[in-house]
């Protein structure tokens, strides 16, 4: 007779884009008590989650699935980094980006059937000033766009090609140096964003070609952009092609330096904190184990033409 897998499944109620109320139901139809032995714990207040999670990892739970956005997901995982227990995802925010770089189903249904299947890899995470990270860290003007989307309830793709027109408006590039075991960059830049996955979530990809797996991050620099530059920009960032912008430029490494001329906002993971001029980035190959479809569908990327139509009612 097999053994039960042991499941910790943390849900947020206030996070996310959708009413979690009978989740709990949901996910106690979905797991198969003969199968699985299913915890759930709904989160009152912040770090809770990060709580549970750690007697999770002291039960030795198998799995812990993070119900809600990315702030739950982000949480939980980074108490579940270099341990044996697998994270297991049920995106229901607007960004997900952890989430669809590693193919998963926003789908609350077809997401709770990869934690059914029981794929585990192992992925890379990264350090920033002594901050956990797995998708992006930055500086520049994606910090600016995350501070603005933090004090808004709408979300979405939209909505952050809205706050990323608004921002670019008032946004003043400056002149960072970027030192890492490749050698130094100096440069006047719009964006400088360190990415361990390819993505910011919203489907924007800084770093088309940034593998979670690979024990390295993609240095994504984009130089000062002129008002015309802007609708190309836009398009190419949602459809996965900003790699072909002339004006960007992508530094493969595993440990970098970021130095600015001021201290200021910078974002790790949509989230934006206040930091001094100078920022260590280092990656940390295969440190957390996650649940992840075996044989992940195509993903298509957003409409072009719809974007550019949502590029000219935002910005003209």
């Amino acid at each position: 007779m097999s053994t039960k897998k042991k499941i910790y499944a943390i849900i947020n109620p206030k996070s996310g884009t959708s009413s979690k109320q009978n989740f709990p139901y949901r996910l106690a139809e979905t797991f198969d008590a003969r199968k699985f032995d299913v915890h759930i714990f709904i989160t009152g207040y912040a770090g809770h989650g990060s709580e549970i999670a750690g007697q999770a990892i002291e039960d030795k739970a198998d799995y812990v699935i993070a119900v809600g956005g990315d702030g739950t997901v982000n949480e939980v995982a980074r108490t579940l980094v270099n341990s044996n227990t697998a994270l297991g995802i049920i995106p229901l925010g607007s960004g997900n980006g952890l989430a669809r770089d590693l193919n998963i189903s926003t789908d609350a249904k077809k997401a709770m059937g990869v934690i059914l299947d029981g794929n585990i890899i192992s992925i890379d995470y990264g350090m920033v000033n002594g901050r956990i990270f797995f998708c992006t860290c930055g500086v520049g003007f994606d910090a600016e766009v995350a501070a603005m989307a933090s004090g808004k309830k709408s979300r979405g793709s939209f909505m952050y090609l809205k706050n990323m027109l608004e921002t670019f408006i008032r946004q003043k590039p400056e002149t960072y140096e970027i030192t890492c075991p490749e050698g130094t960059i100096k440069d006047k830049a719009l964006v400088v964003t360190c990415a361990n996955a390819s993505q910011y979530g919203y489907n924007a990809h800084i770093a088309p070609h940034a593998d979670i797996q690979d024990g390295m991050m993609n240095i994504a620099i984009l130089k000062p952009l002129s008002i015309l530059d802007v609708p190309q920009t836009s398009l190419q960032l949602f459809t996965k092609k900003i790699d072909e912008n002339n004006k960007m430029i992508d530094l493969v490494t595993n440990e970098a330096i970021i130095k600015r001329e001021r201290e200021g906002l910078m974002h790790i993971d949509g989230e934006s904190v206040k930091t001094g001029r100078e920022i260590h980035v280092k990656i940390i190959p295969g440190g957390l184990k996650v649940l992840v479809p075996e044989n992940p569908p195509k993903k298509n990327p957003l409409d072009p033409q719809e974007i550019l139509m949502r590029i000219a009612d935002t910005f003209f």
